[in-house]
């Protein structure tokens, strides 16, 4: 699973993801893309989960890349505890997606797999997405 060598802080507060996505928008590496259509959070399984399902699809065939990092720590207090007493441990990474990110991309394959693969990993996420190809983007 992704995770970060080392950060800075070992917990961070949630914060809110307002805004568009401008950086990591476009189509830089593939021919088809997954784009976010809505703000949220993904954690480091879902995108594992996702990259599993599309090379399951791929067969071998085609190039894939992940265009979105889990950066950020999430924290979870035991079950059964009390309230207050501080906030929780470090449970795992997340990557945070503004709407318009793309998530991942696929070359070397055509539009009817690619869109395949694309939406099985899409059913892996807790984001709306859409398929995006190159020449929607131009």
């Amino acid at each position: 699973m992704l995770m970060p060598k080392r950060t800075k802080y070992r917990k961070v507060q949630r914060g809110r993801l307002k805004g568009k996505a401008y950086r990591g928008s476009s189509i830089a590496f593939g021919e088809h893309a997954l784009k976010s259509l809505e703000p949220g959070r993904i954690s480091s399984k879902q995108i594992e989960a996702a990259r599993v399902a599309i090379n399951r699809k791929l067969k071998r065939g085609g190039k894939l890349w992940i265009r979105i990092f889990p950066d950020y720590p999430f924290t979870k207090k035991p079950a059964e505890t009390r309230m207050g007493k501080g906030k929780g441990n470090p449970e795992g990474w997340e990557a945070r997606v503004k709407p318009g990110r793309i998530l991942f991309e696929i070359a070397g394959v055509d539009y009817a797999l690619a869109k395949e693969a694309l939406q099985l990993a899409s059913s892996k996420l807790p984001v709306k997405t859409k398929v995006i190809t190159i020449q929607d983007h131009r």
